[in-house]
């Protein structure tokens, strides 16, 4: 019979879907291989294992949330469906024309990423709303009708309906909405003022654009899920991780599948947080690194930043610009393709390369002995001493030291002539430091120090390469939870249901409306909170309020935090205050006598958060018992140094092991540099910090 206390976790990643499966009994896990055919398929493979091993029954389980990157895959490798875009005449060519702003300014041979619907795709209507809002110029029904006829004869699965300024007056968007259900019952329908109400066409209409080229997909594969959960006798509620770093319903998500993009990275982001307020951390670098991806995020009293846009699929790596913006609500992350499974070349320069392709989970690296024959960071690790090949994924998968020198020798070492180990190093450097070079550029945009920071990582890999990036970025003390190599799936078992309605209604202080703004919030938060109380009809809900203000002139806005007093309440002196202490705190100053004007309103409903268990403070016992040692490389001296290898479940509280160090588990492995030292911490995280000092020897 179904627990409300058996939960699972799913986290469909580039190369493993991970599962974790929380019972009274304790917690469970296990990672397989991302099936893309049908990734279903793997879900239902990793539940088999956690139910066994949790002595449940797939029908016991009374919670599923889901998280995955299906959507973010489908926009980068173009597989959405035959999707068309109806717009208003003279705004055809929006998603096109982008903002005519070059993300490379001296590049004369600049590419700019192709839109996802090409022009013969993209349709128009006439009628005009304002910037106020009103009708200008009315849309005569006769005229949609003609042009979803087209639409009809061009055998479209699904339509997206942008059109100028419908964020204020949505009329003319749900005519047309009324009109498409009317002729083409069976076809997907996305219009932006429900997708995303909010000023800039652009962004707004590339916005409503995917959300329909994925409609389709994700309805599919959700449908199919629950078919297949079904026949295993699954009877529970699912539900899915959304961008923002909350849970929504399997029906919203079906409706606004554009919200998914990003959900594993943020179910890592909420997972680091939690850890972050059980630590009563400050200041935390999240560092997840997959088998295709590695993701950075800050998170400041415990909780992650979040951000209005996210580009998808950079076509210039930390490149502003040069991808495909999404305008919805998104934990603030920068994500690059540095994974285990990224693919490592020699460019024209005779200089390594490593990534963004990946290798997957099909063939995989040259090691998983799957067919591929192309070196990646699995491989370069594999060869440097960092995996056991008999004991890879809780020794699921063996993997062969030989087929990745083979690889290493062939793509890199006969290019650069250098043995499979000096190859293996180059990769692995260089993959560190495109990582920690996006992890110092994500800081300088945000205006902050990473040494004051504490690294939290997690993920099939980072464990692996979370010492030495803490060495390249000065940072200090490095915590590896437990479950780190399933971090994104225990993420989203922690957590909250929420959903944030927002708004674009331009507003200047000079003209501040307080009954307007009581109304508007009011409106915001009564959508909000009916969507997440369609997902729990018991719990309490409570309100986050935010605006968006800027200068009068100026091209972007900051967001604003409110109290529910100051957005009940609204107060134009109130308002400038708030604006001016955050505005102080990203710029240090002010800029005295600028009119402040007010561009987006947004509400988020969210159940309390789970709090974080207590932690006990644990004092050093001693050192750590090896179960062995093996060559390991370490990449400061660029040598082979013997390092002891460590069970962490063996590992007890308190207990000490000096780099450097192995410390194995079925999930992952945490490398330990000879610069530092890992104590077992009272809640079973690996706590990797520097070695204290000692007379004569350096730190």
């Amino acid at each position: 019979m179904a627990s409300s206390s058996n939960r699972l976790g799913v986290d469909i990643g580039g190369t493993f879907t991970d599962v974790v499966l929380e019972t009274q009994g304790g917690q469970f896990s296990t990672k397989v291989l991302t099936t893309y055919a049908a990734p279903e398929d793997a879900i239902l493979d990793g539940m088999g294992q956690v139910c066994a091993k949790g002595g449940v029954t797939p029908g016991d389980i009374g919670q599923i949330i889901h998280g995955t990157t299906l959507a973010t895959n489908a926009l980068i490798e173009r597989r959405g469906a035959k999707t068309a875009l109806i717009t208003t005449e003279g705004f055809r060519d929006v998603i096109e024309m982008r903002t005519e702003s070059r993300f490379e300014q001296y590049d004369l041979n600049l590419t700019l990423p192709e839109p996802l619907l090409p022009r013969e795709r993209r349709f128009t209507v006439p009628g005009r709303v304002d910037a106020t809002g009103a009708v200008l110029v009315d849309l005569p029904r006769a005229e949609v009708e003609a042009v979803v006829e087209r639409i009809a004869e061009g055998g479209f699965e699904s339509v997206a309906v942008g059109l100028i300024h419908s964020y204020l007056n949505p009329a003319h968007e749900r005519l047309v909405r009324e009109v498409l259900r009317a002729r083409l019952p069976d076809v997907s329908i996305s219009i932006s003022s429900d997708v995303s109400p909010q000023m800039r066409e652009y962004e707004r209409f590339n916005t409503v654009v995917a959300n329909a080229y994925i409609k389709p997909l994700m309805a599919s594969y959700l449908g199919r899920l629950e078919d297949r959960l079904r026949g295993e006798g699954v009877d529970c509620p699912v539900f899915l991780m959304h961008s923002g770093g909350g849970i929504i319903s399997i029906g919203d998500a079906a409706e606004f599948p554009v919200r998914l993009v990003e959900s594993g990275p943020a179910g890592g982001a909420v997972f680091a947080a939690h850890i972050a307020g059980r630590h009563g951390l400050s200041k935390v670098l999240s560092f997840d690194m997959g088998g295709t991806t590695a993701k950075i995020c800050l998170i400041k009293d415990q909780t992650p930043k979040t951000s209005r846009v996210f580009e998808v699929a950079r076509t210039y790596r930390f490149k502003k610009g040069s991808g495909m913006p999404i305008s919805i609500p998104v934990i603030d992350m920068v994500e690059i393709g540095a994974g285990g499974g990224s693919l490592a070349h020699v460019d024209a320069m005779r200089q390594i390369r490593v990534g963004p392709e990946s290798a997957g989970s099909e063939p995989g690296p040259a090691c998983y002995g799957r067919g591929g024959a192309r070196p990646a960071v699995t491989d370069a690790d594999l060869v440097l001493g960092k995996l056991d090949p008999e004991n890879f994924a809780g020794g699921t998968i063996s993997l062969s030291p030989a087929a990745s020198e083979d690889a290493l020798r062939a793509q890199i070492g006969e290019t650069l002539e250098m043995e499979a180990s000096e190859a293996a190093f180059g990769v692995a450097e260089v993959v560190d430091e495109n990582m920690a070079n996006a992890a110092r550029v994500h800081a300088v945009e945000n205006g902050e120090d990473l040494s004051d920071y504490t690294m939290i990582a997690f993920g099939g890999a980072a464990p692996l390469h979370a010492g030495r990036l803490c060495e390249k970025l000065g940072i200090a003390r490095c915590l590896v939870p437990p479950g780190a190599g399933v971090g994104s799936a225990i993420g989203f078992l922690r957590a909250p249901f929420s959903f944030e309605a927002n708004r674009s209604v331009y507003m200047r202080l000079k003209a501040f409306d307080a009954d307007r703004i009581k109304a508007l919030l009011a409106e915001l938060q009564a959508e909000a909170t009916g969507f997440v109380r369609s997902c729990d009809a018991q719990a309490p809900i409570l309100s986050e309020f935010k605006v968006y203000m800027r200068y009068s002139g100026q091209g972007w806005e900051i967001p604003i935090p409110l109290t529910e007093a100051q957005a009940m309440a609204p107060d134009a002196g109130t308002f400038q205050r708030r604006f001016e202490e955050e505005y102080t705190k990203l710029f240090a100053r002010i800029v005295a006598g600028m009119d402040i004007e007010i561009t987006v309103w947004a509400v988020n409903a969210t159940t309390p958060p789970t709090p974080p268990d207590a932690l006990a403070n644990v004092a050093a016992t001693g050192a750590a018992a090896a179960d062995g040692a093996r060559p390991l490389f370490d990449p400061a001296e660029a040598a082979f140094t013997q390092a002891a290898t460590i069970s962490r479940p063996a590992l007890q509280r308190g207990q000490i092991a000096q780099g450097p160090a192995v410390i194995v588990e079925d999930e992952t492995t945490i490398i330990v540099p000879t610069s530092r030292e890992a104590m077992c911490l009272g809640d079973g995280c690996i706590d990797v910090r520097l070695r204290p000092a000692t007379d004569g020897a350096a730190p």
